[in-house]
């Protein structure tokens, strides 16, 4: 058995990237992920990684930008509002079809909000993250030891596709201290003959940009693009089920809220109550799949958030107005207690 540690959730985080060959950082301190940063700042020097902490987020995912360029495995973090500064950068790197780690460990919003766990960033994620079309792989961790596995799956995928790939947890997983195993090596490696490493001139020049000045060319790029999107949605799709065998009701949550809603599952198991979980661990791609299968046989939806309602909406459209879905849900740095999710699931079963 893999011996284990306990760490904090953005201590696994960084942890992990280092061990999936991850040797530059660059961020931005901002709670509640500043652990990510403080841990890269002891830990880089010694195995001969960069740490930076930059001016600003942007100057930040600018770094992320050239070093990504040059073929090797980078990494930046912050949380909501900070993300939002990097937005532009972020846009950039899909137009530039690089890859990189993003982990936005999220607060309240909007605005500066408050410093406690929220899921409010969900379409900010999910919908592109900035200007123009396009995609992120996004990945949600429900537990710190997921938040070490899916960092370096985040890394795979990232290089895999050439895409960015973020980790969209909350201020519960990052704070949150559990045991956490880090046998895990790192991942297989990518040929990378697009990187601007320096030719020998033994190739052509490589060039990266994200500037296309004929249209017909931007369009057939976009096209393409989304073309290799496709392939995402078909293969790298991630959740969990939970008691879904003969479920009548199917409650939907990532992150926390899928933990405390096992725990409300539980109990109204307890009661007698046929209700099981869905918890996506790509949120894009959504499985939409997934439940649009269980439409077929559950009555009603209950889509659990700490958020006004943002997966509700995905969720909507995957079952596609065959039952009935609903919102449990608490905001402003709120925690939806397991009575909370029961007492929705009792009113779903009347």
């Amino acid at each position: 058995m893999a011996e284990k540690v306990l760490m904090k959730g953005n201590e696994a985080i960084a942890e992990a990237a280092i061990l999936a060959g991850c040797r530059h950082y660059f961020g931005y301190p901002i709670t509640p992920q500043t652990e990510v940063a403080a841990y890269m700042a002891k830990r880089m020097p010694k195995i001969g990684g960069t740490f930076l902490q930059a001016e600003s987020e942007i100057a930040a995912i600018n770094m992320v930008y050239g070093v990504s360029a040059t073929g090797k495995r980078v990494m930046t973090s912050s949380s909501s509002p900070g993300i939002s500064l990097k937005g532009e950068g972020l846009s950039y790197l899909a137009g530039a079809d690089l890859p990189a780690l993003v982990v936005n460990v999220q607060r309240g919003g909007p605005g500066l909000g408050g410093i406690q766990p929220s899921q409010s960033d969900y379409f900010q994620a999910t919908k592109g993250g900035a200007h123009g079309d396009f995609h992120m792989i996004v990945l949600a961790p429900a537990s710190v030891q997921e938040m070490a596995e899916l960092t370096v799956k985040g890394f795979d995928l990232a290089d895999k596709y050439r895409m960015t790939a973020m980790i969209l947890a909350d201020g519960t997983m990052g704070q949150m201290m559990e045991p956490v195993s880090l046998d895990f090596a790192e991942g297989e490696k990518v040929e990378k003959p697009w990187a601007t490493n320096g030719t020998k001139m033994a190739r052509p020049h490589n060039v990266v940009n994200s500037l296309f000045l004929k249209p017909e060319q931007l369009e057939k790029t976009n096209f393409e693009r989304f073309e290799r999107y496709e392939t995402i949605k078909q293969n790298e799709v991630m959740y969990e089920e939970y008691m879904m065998e003969d479920a009548e009701i199917c409650v939907v949550a990532f992150g926390i809220a899928s933990r405390v809603s096992k725990n409300a599952i539980n109990e109204a198991r307890a009661k007698g109550i046929k209700v099981g979980l869905i918890r996506p661990i790509t949120l894009w791609p959504f499985p939409e799949k997934a439940i649009a299968a269980a439409a077929e046989k559950v009555k009603k939806f209950i889509s659990v958030e700490l958020s006004m309602g943002q997966m509700i909406e995905d969720v909507r459209l995957a079952v596609n107005g065959k039952a009935p879905v609903t919102l449990c849900n608490r905001t402003g740095g709120m925690i939806p207690e397991p009575e909370q999710v029961l007492a929705a699931i009792t009113e779903a079963a009347k």
